[in-house]
């Protein structure tokens, strides 16, 4: 049977009076992927004030399975699930395809119960909100950059980029109602990063083998291993660094983005952006010392 989305479908009720009681903790067999749909669902589902039986009434699934797929316990949901689960909290289903899509393909499910799985909802065509698509038009280079210096391959770090715009679009209302939208946005990048970023043994990021990236790298002379040695030492000093200090020198330093620049992809002001980078560049002066490395 093909369903269709039921656009006379009544939104959320107001929830001033009530909120919905937090789902069972996210099980650990649940994958990057997996989550990247499966947090903001589940937030949703808290703000909203509907409870798991308004989920059953609304979805015509059991308790058992509706359940199943909020903690992401089990088998992979299937789409029909997914789509119904979405549909009764008001969230778009463009942006969610995408996302369940890749999450199955995490979940090692074959290409044909993907196929069939998708094939099972009609669907209509749904643009994103023009501001999203104004908003991502704008941050997708810098996004793509630092997103590269981290996974360093460009279809890891396109591939991670979309998935945060993808989410941005699932969580717009919320976005789009936010104190500091690019600081909302920015935040959702670094985490979709970070999820999937190579770590070294004390659980920072792993950002020396971005080293072979760099200009610095492909103008140096054949054999220039010291180049290459305080290279290598300064991209680690900077995944050593706080968040936001570490954020202002993969943009500068990996990324070449001049620091004019910086603040307005970070979300911060002016003023802030500049103490950042002030307090990083002391920070990673005293990090490179021999003295203190030694």
């Amino acid at each position: 049977m093909i369903w269709s989305p039921d656009a006379d479908q009544p939104p959320p009720p107001d929830t001033q009076s009530r909120r919905g009681r937090k789902p069972a903790p996210i099980a650990d067999t649940a994958g990057p992927s997996h989550r990247a749909w499966l947090e903001p669902v589940r937030g949703f589902l808290l703000s909203s004030g509907l409870t798991l039986n308004d989920l059953v009434d609304r979805s015509g699934y059991s308790k058992t399975r509706i359940s199943e797929l909020l903690r992401g316990n089990g088998y992979y949901p299937a789409w029909e699930i997914t789509f119904s689960v979405i549909r009764a909290l008001g969230l778009p289903v463009q942006p969610m395809r995408r996302l369940w899509t890749a999450a199955a393909r995490e979940a090692q499910k074959e290409p044909g119960w993907i196929e069939h799985c998708i094939q099972q909802v009609a669907l209509q065509p749904e643009p994103p909100p023009l501001a999203h698509k104004a908003f991502t038009e704008a941050v997708t280079d810098a996004y793509t950059a630092y997103a590269r210096a981290f996974l360093l391959t460009d279809h890891r770090a396109r591939w991670v980029v979309t998935e945060t715009f993808d989410i941005l679009w699932l969580c717009w209302s919320e976005a789009a109602t936010s104190e500091n939208i690019r600081r909302y946005a920015w935040l959702l990048l670094r985490e979709r990063v970070m999820a999937r970023a190579h770590r070294q043994h004390d659980g920072h990021p792993d950002l020396r083998a971005a080293v072979f990236s760099t200009a610095e790298i492909h103008d140096a002379s054949p054999g220039n291993f010291v180049a290459i040695s305080e290279l290598v030492d300064l991209f680690d000093a900077i995944s050593r660094l706080p968040h936001d200090q570490m954020d202002v020198a993969v943009l500068h330093y990996l990324c070449d983005m001049p620091h004019t620049e910086i603040p307005d992809v970070l979300g911060l002001s002016p003023a802030l952006a500049h103490a950042v980078d002030h307090h990083a560049r002391a920070t990673l002066e005293r990090l490179l010392q021999p003295s203190l490395r030694e």
